[in-house]
């Protein structure tokens, strides 16, 4: 397993990259899980809920997430709400239904990086998905869960959680993000 750079948009040929459709695979193999592994290692070291793979410049249908949902960590330090890690992982994920009723949440990005808006989607979705074995998922999810699964299926269509909002506030996102990766950079 290793920890992969993370492409931002701060980068046009990252950017670039970000904005490409996504392509399936053919098959969960040792090849994909091993890119699971990477992806999940790299979203840990960010840190973060959700990695898609083109975020690490692999242009596959994959996904990786864990929104800290995990059973109770029994060895948790006294007084800390410690979980156990719940990864979930997902190849070739799609939306096969969603509620009219919508969900609005403030979501980030580590593409995104320090930049946070409001994004309404639909509250519920039923997907499908290939799991770590290949296996055929369907389920019906809501919450953060369907807010996260949303997100990171934008991401293999090309699509950023900032171009959800107005233009404005789309435009002071990226601007954003260039002056915080400047900053950085001159420290």
């Amino acid at each position: 397993m290793a920890v992969r750079r993370i492409l931002t948009i701060d980068n046009p040929a990252d950017l670039q990259v970000l904005k490409q459709v996504s392509t399936p695979v053919a098959a969960v193999d040792d090849d994909v899980r091993a890119l699971m592994d990477d992806m999940l290692e790299t979203m840990y070291a960010a840190p973060g809920i959700g990695l898609a793979a083109v975020q690490i410049g692999d242009t596959r249908r994959v996904v990786v997430m864990d929104l800290g949902d995990g059973e109770p960590d029994p060895d948790a330090e006294d007084g800390e709400d410690a979980r156990r890690p719940n990864p979930r992982y997902f190849a070739n994920p799609e939306v096969l239904w969603a509620s009219d009723e919508l969900f609005a949440y403030e979501e980030g990005c580590l593409s995104i990086p320090e930049y946070f808006d409001e994004v309404k989607r639909p509250a519920r979705v039923r997907v499908a998905y290939l799991d770590r074995e290949g296996q055929r998922i369907e389920e019906e999810i809501e919450g953060l869960y369907a807010v996260c699964f949303q997100h990171e299926l934008d991401h293999l269509n090309g699509v950023l959680f900032i171009d959800h909002l107005s233009r404005l506030r789309r435009e002071r996102a990226v601007a954003k993000v260039k002056k915080t990766q400047r900053e950085r950079a001159a420290a």
